[in-house]
């Protein structure tokens, strides 16, 4: 009987990822990201608009939250890209 190499027969019970499973290994923390910054800018002018149909101030209040919703869901959506980058470049390292 033949004595068995356990390196050997690790790489053959786990195998390394292919190509597929990697690159989505390598998306997965990205594929949020569009979700997330449309979800702001959704439920901003959802706000405001209920805020506008209480305080009878239509579209104003529409616009300046959707305006807003805008600018905080580029910003989230560009500080956790960096963020991201930052972790991937030291992981690489």
């Amino acid at each position: 009987m033949a004595k068995v190499r356990w390196k050997k027969m690790k790489k053959i019970v786990e195998p390394g990822l292919n190509g597929v499973e990697k690159s989505f290994k390598d998306a997965g923390p990205y594929l949020g990201l569009g979700f997330q910054f449309a979800a702001t800018i959704v439920l901003l002018i959802l706000a405001g608009s209920w805020l506008d149909g209480k305080l009878n101030s239509s579209p104003w209040l529409t616009v300046i939250l959707g305006l807003f919703g805008g600018f905080a869901g580029t910003y989230n959506l560009i500080k956790t890209v960096i963020e991201l980058g930052k972790k991937q470049d030291a992981k690489e390292k």
